[in-house]
């Protein structure tokens, strides 16, 4: 047993960052994580780190062995619960990666009823727009809006993302309402991440739309803020900006395009034979919160029902059609760009 207790320390101080914050979640002294570091290195006859001062950094070597380590340590905690009968039970701390907006909107008024009916887990929710190395840095999962690609990382949809062209009253007033895509050209057209293209799909397939406009940011909230101010012409998924569309606040141009649909909102997770109980949990109660029909579709009622959780001036010309408002918009964190998971 002593070399399995080695093969946690090892992995806790990877995922921790150093042997001093691992030390202190293990309730051991940096000295003591240090030895065991050592004496692990030395039965294997290699060395795993690369230890400075501020950091530690795996070798080559070492982050095979951490993928593996880390499977080992699932296996054991999935056996331990077949054993104890307690498979249905999550227990530990869930550490999850979502995008900055989205859980903000969709995942943090949700976890108290989640934590209500798992009362023995903790959750660890890291936001951030950047995707991150799930094995690397040690989370349980990650909430991806993408286009997926090839992976060895294993991922399960959770809901559709509609992605509309929306503008708000104000802008149309003053600067017409675009008929037709070749409209856009002389409209002010607002997108983060350096003016990335607009995959759009039409009647006749899949276009590529280049945006421009005098506002250039890294920001989705700032384009957010931007088309509700009346900035422009945004293209926004129906999560993000459902109740503005409700409200009249904005209002879909050009229905006949929309993103691709090929973008969807994923839960990945490490490739692992027996899945954690406190990660099927979570993905099951999102997957259920959410579903094929996600309820920021249709925000015009009240909070969705939770599960269990298992337990003036002058412009671009532009037409003046009449402004209507229409219902479904919005955008996730760099939704112009298309990343796929295999980043990590």
């Amino acid at each position: 047993m002593n070399n399995l207790g080695d093969l946690e320390i090892f992995a806790r101080v990877v995922s921790a960052g150093s042997m001093s914050a691992a030390g202190r979640e293990l309730g051991l002294s940096p000295a003591v994580v240090s030895k065991r570091l050592r004496r692990l290195e030395d039965r294997l006859g290699t060395r795993l780190m690369q230890r400075t001062t501020r950091q530690i950094s795996l070798t080559e070597a070492g982050q095979g062995f951490y993928e593996r380590v880390l499977a080992i340590l699932a296996g054991i905690e999935e056996a331990e619960a077949f054993v104890s009968r307690r498979s249905t039970l999550a227990r530990g701390v869930l550490k999850v990666s979502a995008p900055t907006s989205f859980g903000r909107m969709h995942i943090a008024p949700h976890i108290n009823a989640f934590m209500q009916a798992n009362p023995d887990l903790g959750v660890n929710l890291m936001l951030r727009d950047e995707f991150v190395d799930i094995v690397g840095d040690g989370y349980d999962l990650a909430i991806r809006i993408a286009e997926l690609g090839d992976s060895s990382l294993v991922a399960r949809k959770l809901a559709p993302v509609r992605r509309v062209l929306v503008a708000s009253p104000g802008y149309l007033q003053r600067y017409g309402r675009p008929r037709s895509i070749d409209d856009l050209d002389r409209h002010i057209c607002l997108a983060a991440h350096n003016n990335d293209p607009w995959k759009l799909e039409g009647p006749k397939g899949q276009i590529i739309h280049r945006p421009t406009g005098p506002l250039q940011t890294n920001s989705s909230e700032v384009v957010r803020e931007a088309v509700i101010g009346g900035v422009g012409i945004a293209l926004r998924s129906t999560w993000d900006i459902g109740t503005e569309l409700a409200e009249g606040r904005l209002v879909q141009v050009l229905p006949a395009y929309e993103g691709s649909r090929n973008v969807a909102i994923h839960a990945v997770y490490a490739s692992r034979r027996f899945l954690p109980a406190k990660v099927r949990l979570f993905i099951d109660y999102l997957a259920e919160l959410y579903g094929p029909a996600p309820y920021w579709e249709n925000p015009v009622s009240d909070a969705p029902a939770r599960p269990a959780g298992g337990q003036s001036g002058s412009g671009k010309p532009g037409s003046s059609e009449a402004v209507r408002p229409a219902g479904g918009d919005g955008n996730e964190p760099g939704s112009n760009s298309f990343d796929t998971v295999d980043q990590g």
